[in-house]
């Protein structure tokens, strides 16, 4: 989720590091860590000197993860036979051309060196075949039976299959059992060139090779019958796959096991008449196999009364056995295949378990959001509701107003404030511009009064805002942006949660200004649907995690008592606005009491103020992280606040871009009318979210026409902007201070031109000097 509107005085790290704190408003140069301490040994060391341009880690270790990811999820569903697999099955044709000596013998086809001969199994013998497998279910429970009753039988495995459970492919062989092909992806394969043939071959042996270090020599086509089937477009597949050195094994005895007709007929269908051999087909994947299961218990031990014999298909046939051991390169290239194939299955079965759980986190959300949100609107807007027993606040109050090259801005932010229906002093604090912002205020305070400035080499936001605090005349303290402009009510109604002895500060509601372009309408959607929503459900909850710098107020009181603003991190007013938590103070939110604020306009600009907010909203978890275990309020805010911000704020939103990878992978690879079914129902329930929020905020619901759009393109930008975040703080990286550029174009809506002074009734104002 997104966070409270920020503005920002830079501080000059950017330039030089600070005396007062090594990690205070880190700049270029600056190392930060999640703690914020820093580090003067490595402040020290002056940068190497390297040859070329290298890409820094932040950006190209995001690029290896998504690539990463998506060759994982591309690899799950080959071998999962969602992508490249056909299944397509051709219906009989006929048979003309099949030799008749084919058609009428044995379910053994050698076709091998131009050769054309078929095998019957010798009398008494009896070779189970089971295909499609291995199924982590139900194999292990076939081999069980198999072993119980000392029987040996022949597994035509998939390469699919195979290269997932390779441990069952192993077992095979070691219980004594003969593993034969079954292709890769099962396709019809007189339906395929002899380039998908030969590709259905190898990576079937890879996958072999892999699971248990041999090859073989066994054949078996899907969607085989008996050798008295086989059409004119079959006949050419057996022959083509005999000159790659392959025996084609059919079948002449079909359990039907599939339709699940029932145990006892399975046996019926299985037996032999008057002590024939024959090679029984059967399955051990592909669906419910407990009938098969069942009928083996029985079947194997009634047949071997009456004298038959359950061997392998070379055992029963007395030939050498079908299995080579792979050596050298292959063996090494199967072990690779198998161990990619079983790093990619964990991987994605984690990340889709991981996505699920947030995804039921999520939603669990939105409706928490939807109830608070309903409780909290109806709480403060009821007839008799008061904020405590003393009636409405009427006292003076300061506003603070730090300042770092706002020239374009400031005037229009005076211009606002001095129009306040509340009585009030304007405090800005210059904080070592060097566009003559000082210069521009002094000149208003010439006529307009109570608006005074304080002038400081430049040493950042919070050291600003300190030195306004102890500058300011008032106990209630008002904090606000440079780039931003009240309305007359703002302060009035952002005050008024005093009158409760129990509010140590009140978060305002900050309102994208400049909401006329594509990339500010986006922000528009972030700012009323997460703000709104987002701080009525923390107000109920009592933890409110930032009071947003561009309107903000708080009791002198509890800014003394939890030591100022600090500049410990680079979010200082989810810092401190923690610290009220702690403290245990409660913190508010004023609905009313709005703010317009100057959003950036391009996709840099935002980008540079989303990576420091992601950044700072870290370390000030990781700096009250021992509220936890903390006692009273502090450890009620560490153990519902700060897991709430940490789960949504910065876990959620990292695994979130999945969402969209398999959303792609869904629409190309998978089913895709489920796919858009289920993207349109997340998307339904936000426009839900939105739908309320925009309500309670009372704004135009035309804005909610680009929220598909924001889904897609403007959400992603925010989830790389965390990852970049999560990079830095892991390897130590630096993060640099950027100044955003302003154009002053935000104004009140519906006020007068730029340089008007906005009129004021007469007895709404009293100026404090």
């Amino acid at each position: 989720m997104t966070r409270s509107q920020r503005g920002g005085t830079p501080s000059r790290a950017a330039r030089r590091p600070t005396r007062s704190s090594p990690s205070s408003n880190t700049g270029a140069g600056d190392t930060v860590d999640p703690t914020g301490k820093g580090s003067a040994k490595r402040a020290r060391k002056s940068p190497k000197k390297r040859s070329g341009r290298r890409v820094p880690l932040r950006y190209l270790l995001p690029c290896v993860l998504l690539l990463a990811l998506m060759a994982m999820l591309m690899l799950r569903g080959y071998v999962h036979s969602e992508i490249l697999a056909d299944h397509r099955v051709r219906p009989p044709v006929s048979n003309d051309r099949v030799p008749k000596d084919i058609l009428k013998g044995g379910p053994v086809i050698d076709t091998r060196s131009e050769r054309r001969r078929s095998l019957d199994v010798p009398d008494y013998e009896l070779v189970l075949t089971f295909d499609d497998g291995p199924d982590p279910r139900w194999t292990p429970k076939v081999l069980d039976m198999l072993k119980k009753h000392d029987a040996k039988a022949v597994f035509f495995i998939t390469g699919t299959m195979a290269s997932r459970y390779p441990d069952l492919v192993q077992r095979m062989v070691d219980e004594g059992h003969e593993i034969g092909l079954h292709t890769f992806n099962h396709p019809d394969l007189s339906l395929q060139s002899k380039d998908r043939i030969d590709w259905e071959l190898s990576q079937n042996q890879l996958a072999l090779a892999g699971a248990a270090g041999i090859r073989t020599s066994l054949f078996r086509p899907p969607y085989s019958s008996f050798s008295e089937r086989m059409d004119n477009r079959t006949w050419p597949v057996t022959q083509y796959i005999g000159s790659r050195g392959y025996i084609t094994v059919v079948s002449d005895t079909d359990s039907q096991d599939w339709q699940r007709p029932g145990a006892a007929e399975i046996i019926r269908r299985s037996t032999p008449e008057r002590g024939e051999g024959a090679i029984v087909l059967m399955h051990d994947s592909g669906g419910d196999r407990s009938q098969t299961v069942a009928a083996l218990d029985r079947y194997i031990p009634q047949l071997q009364v009456k004298g038959y014999k359950f061997d392998t298909l070379t055992g029963a046939l007395k030939a050498p056995s079908a299995h080579t051991p792979v050596t050298g390169l292959g063996l090494v290239k199967g072990k690779v295949w198998v161990t990619l194939v079983q790093v990619s299955e964990r991987t994605t079965s984690v990340l889709v378990v991981a996505l699920a759980v947030v995804g039921v986190l999520v939603l669990a959300r939105f409706g928490l959001m939807l109830v608070l949100s309903l409780v909290h609107a109806r709480r403060v807007r009821r007839r008799n509701f008061r904020w405590g027993p003393d009636g409405p606040v009427t006292e003076p109050v300061s506003v603070l107003v730090p300042a770092y090259n706002e020239a374009k801005c400031i005037e229009k932010t005076v211009r606002s404030l001095v129009a306040s229906d509340h009585p009030i002093e304007v405090l800005v604090i210059d904080d070592g511009s060097s566009d003559g912002t000082a210069g521009i205020v002094e000149e208003l305070g010439k006529d307009l009064p109570g608006v005074r400035v304080v002038r400081q080499l430049n040493a950042g936001k919070p050291a600003a805002l300190n030195r306004g605090i102890a500058n300011a005349r008032h106990e209630i303290i008002v904090m606000m942006d440079g780039d931003t402009v009240f309305e007359p009510s703002t302060v009035r109604e952002l005050v008024q949660p005093f009158a409760d002895p129990r509010v140590g500060a009140v978060a305002g509601n900050a309102k994208v200004g400049n909401r006329d372009t594509l990339i500010g309408a986006w922000q528009h959607i972030e700012y009323v649907m997460g703000f709104n929503l987002d701080r009525r459900m923390y107000d109920i909850l009592r933890c409110m995690p930032t009071i947003p710098g561009a309107v903000g107020a708080f009791r002198r009181t509890a800014l003394e008592r939890v030591g100022g603003m600090s500049e410990d991190t680079l979010a200082e007013d989810t810092d401190i606005t923690m610290a009220m938590h702690r403290d245990g103070w409660h913190v508010v939110y004023a609905e009313n009491a709005r703010a317009w604020t100057e959003a950036p306009e391009s996709v840099q600009q935002l980008w540079s103020q989303r990576y420091r907010w992601s950044y700072g909203t870290m370390q000030a978890i990781w700096k009250h992280r021992g509220s936890l275990f903390d006692r009273g309020p502090s450890g009620r805010f560490g153990r519902v606040g700060l897991p709430l911000v940490s789960l949504f704020m910065v876990v959620a939103p990292l695994l979130a871009p999945l969402i969209d990878v398999f959303l792609l992978y869904g629409l190309i690879f998978g089913p895709t009318e489920k796919t858009i079914g289920a993207w349109l129902g997340v998307l339904a329930v936000q426009v839900v979210c939105a739908a309320l929020a925009f309500h309670l905020d009372k704004e135009r619901m035309t804005h909610l026409i680009s929220l598909p759009l924001q889904q897609l393109l403007y959400r992603q930008l925010m989830y790389v902007v965390l990852l970049q975040s999560w990079i830095t703080a892991l390897t130590g990286g630096r993060l640099r201070w950027q100044k955003l550029r302003r154009t002053g174009a935000v104004g009140l809506p519906g006020a007068p031109t730029e340089g008007a002074v906005p009129q004021q009734q007469s007895g709404e104002r009293r100026p404090v000097g």
